[in-house]
């Protein structure tokens, strides 16, 4: 049966050719037996499918025991260590939104780019901005090599159209507000400074 890839030098360098696409890729080394190993990884990762995850796996843990095991929920809880006590509530809450519920028992080493996309299918703008939070976190503390979604493939923020609240809106707000000091701020209160800063602005 014929090999797949096959090996050959350039320049010293050794390179590995696919036989049935033609497609050549340098291996980065010139010397011949480490390149006849890597010829051997490749050739067997054609072979069996799950051989690339088991070889990663058992590499990535003679550096780090657990890099091999840590899941997603261990990104969210490292998340929520960081800024003050009201950033870290916020982010506790965004954590144990539905969307995420999937995603939190995936081991980081298995996640697919399908795990990130079936989430931002249908993700508002608050799931979309905290999925990244959590992917940027995982690969600057190194838990991930390399990008699970590259930035071009993240969807661009749609943030809703705003407006200034009617006088009718104010004046609910206000009947609805218990703080003596905010309720100084009668609608007439604040048409009069607005006047005012518009005759300082030179505004008809």
């Amino acid at each position: 049966m014929k090999q797949r890839f096959y090996l050959f030098r350039r320049r010293g360098t050794f390179y590995v050719q696919d036989s049935r696409t033609g497609k050549q890729q340098s291996l980065d080394t010139k010397d011949r037996p480490t390149a006849l190993r890597l010829l051997e990884v490749k050739r067997q990762s054609v072979a069996d499918t799950g051989f690339n995850l088991l070889l990663l796996k058992t590499c990535l843990t003679t550096q780090d025991a657990q890099l091999s095991r840590r899941t997603w929920s261990t990104v969210m809880e490292q998340m929520q260590t960081y800024g003050r006590d009201s950033t870290r509530k916020r982010c506790a809450r965004a954590m144990r939104c539905e969307a995420f519920k999937t995603l939190q028992h995936t081991r980081l080493i298995e996640t697919r780019a399908e795990d990130f996309l079936s989430i931002l299918n249908h993700a508002s703008v608050s799931v979309t901005h905290y999925l990244k939070r959590l992917h940027n976190l995982a690969l600057g503390l190194g838990w991930i090599s390399f990008p699970v979604l590259a930035s071009r493939l993240w969807p661009k923020p749609e943030t809703k159209p705003k407006r200034a609240i009617t006088l009718e809106e104010h004046e609910r707000i206000l009947a609805a507000e218990k703080n003596p000091e905010r309720k100084q701020l009668a609608p007439s209160t604040c048409r009069d400074r607005g006047e005012r800063r518009s005759l300082r602005e030179g505004a008809p």
